[in-house]
């Protein structure tokens, strides 16, 4: 199984479960499932609602030995409301408490902005604009590299950051944030953003690498050209250009038959020719837009 090395030694899956829209009447069946399959990293958020079911599924695993808690590597995410330093680590103590963990493996802040707690987890005025904390960065990483001195996560990150949001952090981080969890897929492809947290040495996982609701990557018809010159799937394609590029990523799947494809794509090697084609696809087109549900223009 192929890995990617994080900057403080730590090693990541390449190839991990996604569990964003995830069920919760199915998700422990299916986080056990890829467990099973051989998957070795499971990307959670407390914000997808489905954590206790996928601390389920993990807990399975482990009680039948499928699995040690130390051959695995979990990771989930901070949420915009608990952004203030005495939130960060009661957020973090409740996703362990959830996934029925001691610690996590990685630790994201899942967006670059805080929202104002104790009404929705998404609040909004009567404008629709997003209700602000105005926590600053500053403070949240702060608690979250304490997370780390006490134990609770073995390396923290973050995810939507765009390049000057990481010039901000990287100007005040005292543990610099190992990963960066973006949208990236072929027909987003984010070249010049993956460019520079590589030369910051800060890893990148790949979510929504088929494009999100409907998928439509997999019916791109390049995409599906290659596939066939490979005798495989275009979902596999598109995962073995994302491993291809350096990035970790994350698909997701509700089908044990997909969940087993998804993982099994060591074998297949693009060629120089064929990665450009598919990177040619970029029409930077972004599917997960938070202006659609917060009313302002994060990217």
């Amino acid at each position: 199984m192929k890995t990617l090395s994080l900057s403080n030694g730590q090693s990541i899956p390449a190839i991990g479960y996604g569990t964003w829209r995830l069920s919760t009447n199915n998700a422990a069946a299916l986080a056990n499932s890829a467990i099973t399959n051989g998957y070795r990293h499971i990307d959670c958020a407390m914000i997808y609602g489905n954590e206790k079911e996928v601390g389920q599924g993990i807990n399975n695993a482990i009680s039948k030995d499928i699995v040690k808690r130390e051959d695995l590597f979990v990771t989930s995410k901070l949420w915009n409301t608990e952004h203030a330093a005495e939130d960060v680590a009661a957020a973090c103590r409740k996703t362990l408490q959830d996934l029925r963990l001691e610690y996590l493996d990685l630790y994201l802040v899942h967006w670059g902005v805080g929202f104002v707690q104790g009404e929705d987890s998404e609040p909004l005025d009567e404008n629709g604009l997003a209700k602000f904390s105005f926590v600053p960065m500053q403070e949240t990483w702060e608690a979250m590299e304490k997370l780390v001195a006490d134990g609770l996560v073995k390396s923290i990150g973050v995810a939507n950051f765009t390049a000057p949001m990481l010039v901000d952090l990287l100007s005040f981080s005292k543990i610099k944030p190992v990963m960066n969890q973006i949208e990236l897929h072929p027909y987003h492809a984010q070249s010049d953003l993956l460019s520079y947290c590589h030369s910051q040495n800060i890893a990148v996982t790949a979510y929504s690498p088929f494009g999100s609701t409907g998928a439509p990557l997999l019916k791109d018809p390049v995409i599906n050209t290659i596939a066939d010159k490979h005798e495989c799937n275009p979902a596999q394609v598109t995962l073995a250009w994302a491993i291809k590029r350096g990035t970790a990523v994350i698909p997701k799947s509700t089908s044990d038959k997909h969940i087993k494809e998804n993982f099994d794509i060591e074998n297949i090697v693009l060629t120089d020719a064929e990665m450009q084609q598919i990177t040619a696809l970029d029409e930077r087109k972004i599917f997960v837009n938070p202006q659609e549900w917060w009313g302002f223009p994060y990217f």
